[in-house]
């Protein structure tokens, strides 16, 4: 389908031609996603699809105890400040946005009373500005109001350079939020800006109240004592937190949603590992729901055979990685190891990155590994797939990689490790604690081996590697080693926020707590100049093709290796009903869980 004939498309929509629903599937026939199709439409003025959740509970309580396991535990619950997602999905509990994301790629209200459009009189047609109108009765769990001014005040806290809020990049592009009343907001953005939605939505869009947090902004803001025990307008009320080990809520009385929550009572449990929180769902419904099931899939087919519960898989864009670090994680500048004023000793060859990227076996670890937990790609943006790059390719060659290597200079010792100019390729590579994760390490390895290079494995206990801890030197932001391998989540079907992480003034560095999302330190002048015209650029077609060369620009440099499109896969006691989407938090419908009989 060419440009034509897709604003012909959405013409006959706004003008009544052609309904939604109709559209979403002429587009999923033309090869592209609900979630896109829904964005198109949005951006060119009409009105998101009204969403309903069936929830047959007629009253709050009375489910019991619900039980979450997260075999990675919670460290911290200001969403502010949450790098991974456990800690993202452990505030959601707690804290809301003013909307969040269906499945389709939907906007649904939250905080807020309706979504925004054109057509509704609430956004600029040129991007400039969009008004939010607040859920009124809305009332935080200490009992003060939620109002305007909590919405002003997290932009303010999270725009504030010596805050070092992980979501600043999500508030960076507001020029100023007007107060139009105690109940509505205009956010004036510095240009016209499409992603109006991103400010105060989905996973990192999370609100947290200004009377409690009003004196922890900037430099004293790791000092707020809400910052571990949180009090936000959700379905639970904050009961006790052991960070690393367990978080407890119990059924908020007075919640702005009649009839909810089911349960009385909520436990995430933290720690173990993903094949035990698999077994505790699935196999014996010790627990109700698992998530992130990083689990061969050979073990998941066996555990819900004849079992309690089943494996849910959801499609997202997140993404399952390798980074080379292009910062020397071995010399210590102003106290700062992996500092930008260093370069990579090795990695500053791209014929060592090339090398490296040619001997990541991804079909294999595809196959026999993850199976339906994770799909090979050569991309960093593979969902929706209007902005997947057809110009990438993934090859494993171990016979190139050699080639490549001794082409550049890289001859084999004595010991047949590779070196040049007296360095050896021999490599430090780090991830989380994990039996899928140990056993891609080992695939990487012994393809590396092959080729004259040696790696010493490390693996980090999740908690640790994960955590929000500034002081932690094992974090993955900190990056203390020459690889490491993660999963970045996309948490919305519009992947500008996603692909910050790229763009040079995200670096994670000392002077922000290490919170900036780019961990491997890949800077590009041409990367930030195209991410800069995608800022400015409504007309989404174009955007699509901005995505494109965003994509195959990072994904050149070689310090970003894609590895798999990871669904989203989570354990589900049989009855649970959760409403999962692929662009949101595991626990963004929270609310809306219950346990049918």
């Amino acid at each position: 389908m060419n440009e034509q004939d897709l604003r012909h498309e959405i013409a006959a929509v706004k003008d009544g031609r052609l309904s939604r629903r109709d559209f979403v599937q002429r587009m999923l026939a033309a090869g592209l996603t609900a979630p896109l199709a829904g964005m198109m439409l949005a951006h060119s003025g009409v009105a998101m699809a009204a969403q309903e959740f069936p929830y047959k509970p007629t009253k709050a309580g009375g489910g019991g105890a619900l039980k979450l396991l997260f075999w990675q535990a919670p460290t911290l619950l200001n969403p502010h400040f949450a790098i991974g997602a456990k800690d993202q999905e452990s505030a959601r509990a707690f804290y809301e946005p003013l909307a969040g994301w269906d499945a389709d790629g939907n906007l649904v209200p939250v905080l807020a009373s309706e979504i925004p459009s054109v057509a509704n009189g609430t956004v600029a047609a040129d991007g400039t500005w969009v008004i939010w109108k607040l859920k009124q009765g809305v009332k935080w769990h200490d009992g003060q109001p939620f109002t305007a001014d909590d919405v002003i005040f997290n932009w303010q806290y999270a725009t504030n350079t010596e805050t070092s809020a992980v979501t600043i990049g999500d508030y960076k592009d507001i020029k100023t939020i007007e107060k139009i009343d105690d109940h509505t907001v205009r956010l004036v953005f510095s240009q016209p800006t499409p992603q109006w939605f991103t400010p105060f939505v989905g996973g990192r869009g999370a609100i947290i109240p200004k009377h409690l947090f009003g004196d922890y902004v900037g430099a004293k803001s790791r000092e707020a004592p809400n910052n571990l025990k949180p009090v936000g307008t959700g379905a639970y009320l904050f009961v006790d937190f052991k960070p690393g080990d367990i978080l407890t809520g119990r059924l908020n009385p007075d919640y702005h949603v009649p009839n909810r929550p089911h349960f009385d009572t909520l436990e995430i449990k933290g720690g173990g590992d993903a094949v035990s929180a698999a077994r505790a769902v699935l196999q014996t419904g010790e627990y109700d729901y698992a998530w992130n099931l990083q689990v061969e899939d050979e073990i998941l087919v066996k555990l819900e055979t004849g079992g309690t519960g089943v494996a849910e898989i959801v499609p997202t864009g997140n993404l399952e990685f390798i980074l080379l670090n292009a910062t020397d994680p071995n010399v210590e500048v102003d106290g700062e190891r992996s500092s930008l004023k260093t370069k990579h000793p090795l990695f500053s060859d791209p014929a060592v990155r090339e090398a490296i990227n040619l001997l990541i076996d991804r079909a294999s670890i595809q196959k026999f590994v993850y199976g339906r937990g994770g799909i090979a790609t050569a991309n960093c943006v593979n969902n929706p797939a209007r902005y997947r790059s057809p110009n990438t390719r993934f090859e494993f060659n171990i016979d190139k990689a050699n080639e490549i290597l001794e082409n550049a200079g890289w001859k084999k010792g004595t010991s047949g490790i590779r070196e040049k100019d007296g360095k050896q390729l021999k490599l430090v590579f780090q991830t989380s604690t994990n039996g899928p994760r140990q056993k891609n390490q080992a695939i990487v390895k012994q393809a590396c081996q092959k080729a004259g290079i040696e790696l010493e494995l490390k693996s980090v206990v999740g908690s640790v590697f994960f955590s929000s801890d500034v002081a932690n030197p094992d974090t993955y932001t900190h990056f203390y080693c020459d690889m490491e391998m993660l999963m970045i989540t996309m948490s919305s079907p519009e992947p500008q926020a996603f692909m910050t992480q790229y763009v040079s003034w995200e670096v994670a560095s000392k002077a922000n707590k290490w919170q900036g999302r780019n961990i491997s330190r890949w800077q590009s002048k041409e990367y930030d100049d195209l991410y800069n015209e995608l800022t400015r650029e409504l007309d989404p077609v174009k955007r699509a093709a901005l995505y494109i060369k965003l994509n195959d620009a990072v994904c050149a440099g070689r310090h970003v290796l894609p590895e798999l499109n990871r669904p989203r896969v989570s354990g589900i006691r049989k009855g649970l009903q959760t409403h999962s989407s692929g662009w949101d938090n595991d626990l963004w419908q929270l609310p809306n869980w219950y346990r049918e009989s």
